[in-house]
């Protein structure tokens, strides 16, 4: 009798033992189909409606956000901003998680004390940002912008560019006279001839240069890359890494689908841009889409922040490569 209720101790405690094991694995379980299924997760996403955001556009317009949120079990919410300031005023307040810009603009918010960092890509590229002059302008190089008007977004990624483009020509931001103008107000101004140069970009370069209205005398071309990059508050990526994943994702996809498909691409957003569809086609020639953050890209910032430092536009120097979090792309399985 002694020995059956030694058994039957034993057999119960092998049972234990087997249970709690079997618990432990339906929690570890648990725990990963938790963080894969989070419900009531609301991305909040700050846009700006320019093409070159283009292909985030396309993963809203078909449907990609939302396929690869709701894998994760999340939602999300777009707001249009008109500019990218506004865009940086509303993350800053906390009304939204995601936005994207350019580097000298991500590099500015960053400094101001922003507690954001940069997740991905969205584009670059050397054609979509240019000095634009009037079409029947006499100017045709930089070298001969000494003295003359020249409007720019200051605290935008044209400024650099122009920075750039006078420095290669022996000029100085002492050389020109500097014009402040947001970037819808410059065609409108250069062929009023109220300035005599525009640093835009698109889809302004395109649309000028289609319609005849103006004409580039130098490009980023082999002086800068142009990127368009992500951001999100390092309080939400924190707490949601597998939504920022989400996103990324979603982005990765419109990215290859502008590439394989442009025509329908275009004819899917063109009209979030106020362009038509063969316009549309015209700017993603001049722009290479991908969440990708190569060390080209990382390196490119890097000479955005000295820039500015040296300038003294900012007085707080920004630690580039602690500023950028490339492990969401490496989760995301996306490196080039």
């Amino acid at each position: 009798m002694k020995k059956s209720i030694k058994n039957i101790m034993a057999l119960g405690l092998s049972t234990l033992i087997f249970a709690g094991l079997f618990a432990g694995c339906q929690n570890s379980d648990t725990k990963k189909t938790t963080d894969a299924e989070k419900s009531n997760v609301v991305l909040r996403i700050g846009a700006q409606p320019y093409p070159l955001y283009s292909s985030i556009y396309v993963a809203k317009k078909l449907g990609y956000l939302d396929e690869e949120l709701k894998k994760v079990g999340a939602t999300y919410e777009w707001t249009d901003f008109k500019s990218g300031p506004l865009v940086n005023e509303a993350v800053a307040a906390g009304s939204e998680d995601i936005g994207f810009m350019a580097d000298m603009p991500a590099i500015l918010a960053k400094s101001s004390g922003q507690d954001i960092e940069i997740i991905g890509n969205v584009a670059y590229g050397e054609k979509a940002l240019a000095v634009l002059v009037g079409a029947d302008s006499n100017i045709t190089n930089p070298s001969q912008l000494r003295g003359k008007k020249v409007a720019y977004v200051k605290g935008s990624y044209a400024q650099h560019l122009l920075a750039l483009v006078l420095k290669n020509a022996g000029l100085t931001f002492d050389d020109i006279e500097s014009v402040n103008l947001a970037a819808g107000d410059m065609p409108a101004a250069l062929e009023g001839k109220q300035i005599d140069a525009a640093v835009l970009w698109e889809q302004f370069v395109s649309k000028l240069t289609t319609e005849g209205r103006a004409k580039v005398i130098v490009d980023g071309t082999g002086i800068k890359k142009g990127n368009m990059v992500t951001y999100s508050t390092k309080e939400f990526a924190e707490k949601n890494p597998q939504v920022i994943e989400a996103y990324i994702k979603a982005g990765q996809r419109a990215s290859e689908y502008i590439k394989t498909n442009p025509k329908e691409a275009a004819e899917a957003i063109a009209g979030d841009f106020g362009v038509t569809p063969e316009l549309m086609v015209k700017i993603f020639n001049n722009l290479t889409f991908t969440q990708a953050l190569t060390k080209d890209d990382i390196q490119e910032i890097k000479t955005v922040e000295k820039y500015i430092l040296d300038q003294k536009i900012i007085s707080n120097e920004v630690n580039v490569d602690e500023f950028i979090n490339t492990k969401f792309l490496e989760e995301a399985s996306i490196t080039k």
